[in-house]
């Protein structure tokens, strides 16, 4: 019998509700899930790399299923073939992101064809989340305790007194 294995990639900077809700959904229909932490040099990151995997280890640790994190830089399907995956997972929040992620799936199948891209939907209550707007809401002092968990919502909170708050 083979494993499923899939590929979630992305920066989880920082690990939110809506990427746990897609990492337990993934996690019950494959056999072993490879979170894949990466960096985006478009992105301005509040936590390194080892920082980010160490939040994603904690907070998937009680999900049941054979879960792995691990920290990438290079093409995805590059990185997805080195996993032995058969697929990558994407969470989709709205209509933008397909438009996105169509395209980047496409761009991804003419790369590898073996590897199939299939989109989760964020749960609807979810999908307004985004981590460049928990970062921006906790960085002017809002409450970002709906999008995150406590865990998370400790380290950021953290982050922000070593960085200071903005506005005034």
């Amino acid at each position: 019998m083979s494993t499923r294995t899939a590929v979630y990639p992305g920066t989880f900077d920082p690990v939110t509700l809506g990427h746990m809700d897609i990492i337990g959904r993934a996690a019950r229909i494959v056999d072993r899930l490879v979170i894949g932490v990466t960096t985006n040099p478009s992105k301005s990151p509040m936590f390194s790399l080892d920082e980010r995997m160490e939040m994603v280890r904690r907070e998937v640790a009680a999900i049941e299923g054979e879960i792995h994190v691990v920290a990438f830089d290079s093409l995805l399907m590059d990185f997805a073939e080195r996993e032995g995956a058969d697929m990558i997972v994407r969470g989709l929040r709205a209509v933008a992101d397909f438009e996105y992620e169509y395209q980047m799936a496409g761009m991804n199948q003419q790369l590898n064809d073996r590897i199939e891209t299939v989109f989760l939907m964020a749960d609807v209550s979810l999908q307004p989340i985004a981590s460049r707007l928990v970062k921006e809401i906790a960085l002017y002092g809002g409450n970002i305790a709906r999008f995150v968990t406590p865990g998370v919502s400790a380290d950021v909170a953290a982050r922000v007194a070593v960085l200071g708050r903005k506005g005034s």
